[in-house]
């Protein structure tokens, strides 16, 4: 006799807590059987799905993890999981762009759910180092146009330094083009516009006052001191419910989203990718 609906979801999580102690075993194969049985018998459990996609990651097997996630989001677009390995997979297989959104996607939906929670940071690292990585190809493009046209410039210069040094010989009158006072002003321009696209220090206002690290997500209290969101709701669920600057007492239920400074630093990371690194 066939099992009914509620035996088979009895029997479908059972199978779910079998794959979870075999992953943590390290039973990766043992694991990757479990949760396929379990999806078997419940194929609409995204989290089957995406349990799966986890033992497919921990064996770099890509075009698995990415194909599991996919069908996780069909059943739950708002999965965490499948957002953040999607991405993973994606940017795998160079899809640098929609890796990105995916990435993207999971984060904001992690800060939601659990905004101290571990994976949030997990995603967080790996959406900074996505994002450094397009920073230095986009970059290093960039520069090697910007020493191309500094090159055909330096030769124009020169072809008219020639003429200027001819036509000067021809009229005794004429003096010749300042060619050094020049090419020095050529290569201060081009100075300029590379260094904006060397890293330096990102500016303090933009940055956490207990992590130092660039803001992810800055929250104000009440006193005015904004603060990263997971940083602080740490602090005030482990020391104490105090604000550490002011010491004045804080609840979690008081901070408020720092929209004028988190767009402030999504511009500054626009403009300045490789401070992607330093969060």
């Amino acid at each position: 006799m066939a099992p009914t609906f509620a035996s088979a979801e009895r029997q479908a999580e059972l199978l779910k807590q079998e794959g979870n102690t075999f992953f943590k075993k390290d039973r990766i194969g043992a694991a990757i059987e479990a949760y396929t049985e379990a999806i078997t018998l419940c194929p609409d459990r995204p989290v089957y799905w995406t349990n799966r996609a986890i033992c497919y990651r921990k064996r770099s097997e890509w075009d698995k993890v990415e194909r599991d996630c996919k069908t996780a989001l069909e059943l739950d677009s708002g999965s965490v999981k499948a957002h953040y390995m999607l991405g993973l997979a994606l940017l795998q297989r160079d899809e640098h762009e929609l890796g990105i959104v995916e990435l993207e996607k999971a984060l904001d939906l992690g800060r939601v759910a659990n905004p101290v929670g571990y994976m949030v940071e997990e995603i967080w690292r790996e959406l900074a180092k996505a994002k450094y990585r397009e920073w230095m190809h986009v970059s290093t493009k960039e520069l090697e146009n910007l020493e191309r046209i500094r090159k055909v410039c330096e030769n124009a210069l020169v072809e008219q330094y020639a003429r200027s040094v001819s036509e000067a010989s021809a009229h005794s009158t004429e003096s010749a083009t300042p060619y050094d006072e020049q090419l020095n002003g050529l290569a201060e321009v081009f100075r300029k516009a590379a260094e904006a696209k060397i890293p330096t220090e990102v500016p303090d206002y933009l940055c956490c006052k207990i992590t130092l690290e660039i803001f992810r997500d800055p929250v104000i209290t009440p006193s005015g001191v904004t603060y990263e969101r997971a940083v602080i709701i740490e602090h005030l669920r482990k020391v104490g419910k105090f604000d550490p600057v002011t010491r004045e007492p804080l609840d979690e239920r008081q901070l408020v989203p720092n929209l004028a400074l988190k767009k402030a630093v999504q511009d500054y990371l626009d403009k300045h990718g490789w401070a992607y690194q330093m969060g």
